[in-house]
């Protein structure tokens, strides 16, 4: 969802989801303060930052100089809640809206205009928050996908279930050239764009828990090349760490906001 059309080459080549759909394109943060969290972000995952088009409450958060990340400080200002959130990219947000209404989920924001494109943020049945977005996608493609997240992983009640609800508003496993492959792999739904693995789907949360880390989501994982050096930064700038292994660690920043960072190793 980054809009910026020039590549790391400096020439430009415009990917839409016309041709990239069903597979992750973005991950965005709501938040509350602006600079504090791009202290934060900078301090642990190594960010740096530009602005973005959409105004003074809006940044795009770059690793190594390429977009990764949007973070938007509206969540005082708009009533929602502290969250990553994934988006998907899909030929038409209205559609995708409207087919995720029709099988029981709901829609929060929009399809609204973002020039160059659409987007709307939905809930799925079980009401773990995902947006989907129409337009441009990120210029310099294949070097989005190596700086973005690892994957992204849905903590739901019924993988089955959700992984059909998904499929069927965002058209995975369709005859459509470019669309996403879903397989069951290690107990878990799988889905694949390219052949590299793009998001997860496992069953076990609980729908009604009013704890964050067990109701259905989508947790974001960041690639890193440190897990344990994330997570003392994190504590260190006025984070907290929910849980730690060897390659993987559950952070939660210091505004509230869960997400995963995973070693470049375990990708």
């Amino acid at each position: 969802m980054n809009h910026d059309s020039r590549t790391s080459s400096g020439t430009s080549e415009v990917i839409s989801t016309h041709s990239v759909f069903g597979a992750p394109c973005w991950v965005s943060l709501t938040s509350r303060d602006l600079q504090a969290t791009e202290d934060f972000y900078s301090a642990v995952l190594g960010w740096r930052w530009r602005s973005a088009k959409l105004g003074d409450h809006f940044r795009i958060a770059l690793a190594d100089g390429v977009p990764v990340a949007g973070i938007a400080a509206v969540a005082g200002m708009w009533q929602m809640a502290v969250a990553w959130t994934p988006y998907f990219a899909v030929p038409s947000a209205d559609e995708a809206a409207a087919r995720a209404q029709e099988r029981g989920g709901t829609a929060a924001v929009g399809p609204i205009s973002f020039p160059p494109g659409r987007a709307a943020l939905l809930a799925d049945r079980d009401g773990a928050p995902f947006g989907v977005w129409e337009g441009e996608l990120v210029a310099d493609w294949e070097a989005w996908r190596r700086s973005a997240p690892a994957f992204i992983r849905l903590h739901t009640r019924d993988a089955f279930d959700a992984a059909i609800f998904y499929g069927e508003v965002l058209e995975w496993a369709s005859d459509r050239p470019g669309c996403c492959e879903v397989h069951y792999e290690g107990g878990e739904v799988v889905l694949r764009s390219r052949g590299d693995v793009v998001a997860r789907i496992e069953s076990g949360a609980l729908g009604k828990a009013p704890d964050p880390t067990i109701r259905p989501h989508w947790q974001v994982h960041f690639a890193v090349a440190d897990v344990a050096a994330c997570a003392r930064a994190a504590e260190q700038h006025g984070g907290s760490v929910l849980s730690k292994v060897s390659d993987e660690a559950v952070l939660r920043d210091a505004d509230g906001a869960q997400f995963t960072v995973t070693s470049h190793r375990a990708r």
